[in-house]
């Protein structure tokens, strides 16, 4: 959630920042909102001072054996309605925090400008694409040649945008689990996380998947649950409702979750292969921060994710997101894209955010200075990595001309020492 007060006194940065996003939503409609909510309070309020007046003036006409008919039936009057003007007083405050709530986050000032993808900015490449001398097979179709990827069972089991993960492919998607927390929690500096995989409507809402983005949810019928679409939900919200010391940032948590979205909006995309799934494993990161140094965390973040793929041997870039292709509570963002040779082109397997205090002002997560003051800390959480998506990069990138798929060095003791996976 934005600033209130920045929104009341510069409307003109929320203005901007929504044309810059390429939002619906119109300032001058939460001007109007909050107008109404000053106008109310400060009637119910002048309401509530003449109600005081009036009562200390009935107990002095009472002492001076004085009637206080008058009054008394004005104090009547002046109860009913300031019980009214409560009611819509309330009611007012509710639209403005409504209206807030659906408030993406402001830019930051070194994120371009525009409206898609097309306005992207590349940052960086690594790795030199492979050159083959056969076609290059798609990676659901090897996979399922290799008998490790089933598509037909998944659909008869759950539907479409599913996958059964068999022998060589189910060990690999743990051997990648296996590594990436390894990296993490034994050479960088997160601390392991087991997390629960369904969340209340609160925690949901301190990260921004709602209220607006309920539809990509996977709802329970039974209460107000929902499945996690990423590990970031509970992560984030570990520290909801609390008070960290300066001392304690920045503070870094990774979980390995399955993730469950319901794709509204993608119909028709990706639908071969293992790229957009319902159900997919991915190993999250999650870090707190001290305002002065959340950028500098970013960079942190984004290198975390970029040395994973290094490990693999896998070629990427790095792209800044545009304005108008940022997350709801991202202030910057970083996609880190791998090559899939299938399409010949890179796609996005790590997106690496700050959301600043947005996220923190939602959950109400604030740390202490050394000088006691309690202010927001800065929140950023990055993909380090979906297993799918890297198996799936894995897949077509280690491809041979005879059917076979050569593993990444790095995962070979992972993988109780298989080095190729042979067609059967």
């Amino acid at each position: 959630m934005i600033d209130l007060k920045l929104v009341q006194k510069q409307p003109e940065v929320l203005g901007k920042a929504l044309a810059d996003r390429h939002s619906d939503l119109n300032v001058n409609d939460f001007l109007r909102l909050d107008a109404r909510r000053r106008q109310l309070l400060t009637e119910v309020e002048n309401l509530k001072s003449r109600r005081n007046a009036a009562s200390s003036e009935v107990a002095t006409r009472k002492r001076a054996g004085e009637d206080a008919a008058d009054l008394l039936a004005e104090l009547g009057n002046l109860s009913d309605r300031i019980k009214q003007l409560d009611w819509a007083t309330a009611g007012a405050k509710a639209d403005v925090e409504a209206w807030l709530l659906r408030v993406p986050n402001l830019p930051d000032a070194s994120v371009p400008v525009g409206r898609d993808e097309r306005d992207n900015t590349e940052v960086c490449r690594w790795g030199e694409p492979r050159s083959f001398d056969t076609p290059v097979r798609e990676h659901g179709d090897l996979g399922t040649s290799l008998g490790g990827l089933d598509f037909e069972r998944a659909a008869r089991l759950a539907g479409s945008r599913f996958v059964v993960e068999r022998g060589w492919a189910a060990r690999l998607d743990r051997a990648l689990v296996n590594f990436f927390l390894d990296q993490h929690t034994l050479h960088e500096d997160y601390i392991e996380i087991c997390p629960p995989y369904m969340v209340n409507r609160q925690t949901m809402t301190g990260t921004g998947q709602l209220p607006k983005f309920e539809e990509d949810l996977f709802k329970l019928r039974e209460g107000e649950f929902y499945l996690i679409p990423t590990a970031e939900v509970p992560l984030t919200n570990l520290h909801a409702g609390e008070t960290l010391d300066e001392a304690d940032l920045p503070r870094a948590y990774c979980a390995a979750t399955p993730c469950f979205r319901s794709e509204a909006g993608s119909a028709g995309k990706d639908t071969r292969g293992i790229i957009r799934m319902h159900q997919f494993t991915k190993v999250e990161m999650v870090r707190f921060s001290h305002p002065d140094d959340s950028f500098h965390q970013l960079e942190i973040m984004r290198g975390h994710a970029c040395h994973l793929l290094e490990l693999l041997e896998l070629p990427y870039r790095v792209i800044t997101l545009c304005t108008g292709d940022m997350g709801f509570s991202a202030a910057k963002t970083y996609d880190v894209e791998v090559w899939m040779p299938a399409q010949k082109t890179y796609r996005e397997i790590s997106s690496c955010s700050n959301c600043t205090d947005f996220q923190a002002r939602r959950a109400n997560i604030r740390f202490k200075s050394r000088g006691g003051k309690a202010t927001w800390l800065h929140t950023l959480n990055g993909s380090g990595l979906p297993t799918g998506r890297t198996m799936a990069a894995i897949i077509e990138n280690g491809q041979r001309s005879d059917g076979s798929l050569v593993l990444p060095k790095v995962l070979v003791p992972y993988m109780g020492g298989v080095e190729v996976i042979e067609p059967q």
